[in-house]
């Protein structure tokens, strides 16, 4: 975890960071309340439950585990007065391949996390929360079992916290490792027990119908993590860290070929790709070219390095324009990056240089999808297992005519037709693999 520990580039701006980042840091309450830990979860108590969940939506704060959906907009569909129980589902899963920040923050600042979760649960008249964790972060357990316990210990969890008569309890919940539990509904799912296959929706949005029926909110650790922030600085200096629409810092975690892998908080679109890249991280590796990014996570769109795309520009005279931008000059926030074709999704950007093989980048992320579909709907048990056969025995035995085509409509025949988005992201990688780089999917001669 060197990369974060050390001292932050100019351009970083940690604020869920901050604590983690301190060489000197331990994970324990007494350091945390030392650093001003637990000052703004007294101060939810003081506020309305509806000026928290107000503060949350001026904010601008959008979910940090993919969908980037709205935090305060989500936290609006829950009525604290409707006589039902509800919970709090915080998902530190991270399985999606190229990201890795939830880890830290759950190993160097979990009181962070608790503290989020606290202030949460009392705008939302939450009385019993889960932190859900993949069962490989191991280590995370320990840490987060320590903190709760510590909480505990102080009467900041369990009955009557800070004396304000609320009663919040919060565990911690070990998956089994299973990528598709990063869908909402998939993790409740296997909270409760079950196999987590993915619930329709409609009907079941868990803020209506989520953890045993009940309204549940299901956000993200990094997403959590930011509540505590928005109440410090207030909404209007979080939001205006951010791009209009999208607030305060999000983590960007940074892997592939490039001399500085690692997490990076920045203020939203603060910083271009080219900027990521070249200067944050401190370039490819010597001799080498860009080829190509994956700009939010495995599932999202590849990007090819040479590529222009258009966004909307205000020209000198007021007029609304179509702007030609390089993608090196693409700024990494959600918008910018929707508007070049993929997505932010999880902010996992994984750097390609030119030594890489695309057809052997999609077999690797097609082994990946057809070992963790759950196998519920037809055409993503089916198709994503086909496609990765395919493009294996490309690999070994040499590319015929007809195999991109064939790889290609079986993609578009898993998206879009599954009851959660693991189709699209099984199938946008070869999607974008093929139509990005087709002179690498032509006919070609196995290697020996």
């Amino acid at each position: 975890m060197s990369s974060l520990i050390e001292h932050p580039h100019p351009k970083e701006r940690r604020i869920v960071f901050e604590n983690a980042g301190k060489s000197d840091y331990t994970p324990d309450i007494e350091n945390y309340l030392a650093h001003g830990g637990y000052v703004e979860a007294r101060k939810a108590f003081t506020m309305t439950p509806e000026a928290i969940v107000n503060e949350v939506k001026a904010s601008n704060l959008r979910g940090r585990g993919g969908a980037a959906f709205p935090t305060g907009v989500k936290w609006g569909f829950i009525r604290r007065d409707d006589g039902k129980p509800h919970y709090l589902c915080v998902n530190g899963d991270e399985s999606e391949p190229g990201t890795f920040k939830d880890r830290y923050i759950l190993h160097r600042d979990p009181h962070q996390l608790l503290e989020g979760m606290i202030i949460t649960c009392f705008a939302l008249n939450i009385h019993l929360a889960y932190i859900y964790v993949r069962c490989e972060y191991t280590h995370a357990k320990e840490i987060m079992e320590k903190a709760i316990q510590e909480a505990r210990d102080r009467g900041f969890l369990g009955k009557n916290i800070f004396g304000t008569g609320f009663d919040l309890d919060v565990y911690f919940h070990e998956g089994a490792g299973a990528y598709i539990c990063g869908e909402e509904t998939s993790l409740l799912e296997s909270l409760e027990g079950k196999r987590p296959y993915p619930r329709i929706k409609p009907p079941y949005f868990p803020a209506v119908l989520g953890l045993y029926m009940a309204p549940t909110i299901v956000n993200n650790v990094e997403t959590i993590c930011h509540v505590k922030h928005i109440l410090r600085l207030g909404s209007a200096e979080y939001a205006a860290m951010g791009t209009p629409g999208d607030g305060g810092t999000r983590v960007l975690c940074v892997s592939g070929d490039v001399m500085k892998p690692g997490p990076y908080e920045l203020a939203v679109g603060s910083v271009t790709l080219g900027e990521l890249i070249f200067d944050i991280c401190g370039g490819l590796r010597p001799g080498r070219s860009l080829k190509a990014v994956i700009p939010g996570g495995s599932s999202s769109k590849v990007l090819r390095a040479n590529e222009i795309f258009k966004i909307k520009a205000k020209a000198d005279d007021g007029t609304i324009i179509d702007k030609e931008v390089p993608l090196l000059d693409m700024v990494m926030d959600a918008t910018s990056v929707a508007a070049a074709g993929s997505m932010i999704g999880s902010a996992g950007v994984i750097v390609m240089d030119d030594s890489r093989n695309m057809l052997w980048a999609l077999n690797n992320l097609n082994q990946f999808y057809a070992h963790e579909s759950c196998g519920q709907c037809t055409p993503c048990r089916e198709g994503v297992l086909w496609m990765s056969k395919l493009s294996t025995r490309m690999i070994a035995e040499g590319t015929q005519e007809s195999d991109s085509a064939t790889l290609h409509n079986i993609a578009d025949h898993i998206a879009g037709r599954t009851v959660c988005a693991f189709g699209e992201a099984a199938s946008w990688p070869t999607q974008s693999f093929i139509d990005k780089f087709p002179e690498e999917f032509g006919v070609q001669i196995a290697h020996q």
